[in-house]
């Protein structure tokens, strides 16, 4: 996992240029005007989900990791904690194909705090819980990139 903001994305130019993509998509598209749902960038191969949700206690969301696909969470507007712990640490349920979503029990090792510009890069191995609460619920609205793992 890989936790920034965009105004120091000079500071990871190792990143791979699919992920590069994302940010530069990002920085010429409006997407805090763009209606919540998918957007098709590149096929099946790159696409972003615009989400906009309340944020809750830990206990009402879910831990889920991903085979296919990395997820890059670029917090548009809004504060959201994000639980995070390696899949190897928990309990694995069973894989779904078609959503792409391996379904995982077990605490947190950390967490992110993402608020206006950071962004949250997660990898097959990183098991998230979002949408949690840091501090007062409040409404957020994300993108949320997914970069299909070649």
């Amino acid at each position: 996992m890989i936790f920034g903001n965009v105004k120091d994305l000079e500071d990871y130019n190792f990143l791979p240029e699919e992920i590069k993509r994302c940010f530069a998509y990002a920085k010429t598209h409006d997407l805090i005007g763009y209606e919540k749902g998918s957007h098709t960038i590149d096929g099946d191969d790159l696409f972003v989900n615009i989400v906009e949700y309340e944020t809750t206690a830990r206990e009402n969301r879910f831990w889920e990791a991903h085979r296919n696909y990395l997820d890059l969470h670029l917090m548009l507007r809004g504060k959201e904690q994000i639980d995070l712990n390696f899949i190897d640490n928990m309990e694995q349920k069973e894989f779904v194909e078609k959503d792409d979503f391996l379904p995982l029990e077990g605490p947190e090792n950390a967490h992110v705090v993402l608020t206006d510009k950071d962004f949250l890069i997660c990898y097959p191995k990183d098991g998230h819980r979002t949408a949690i609460a840091a501090g007062d619920p409040v409404v957020i609205k994300k993108a949320i990139f997914k970069i299909k793992i070649k």
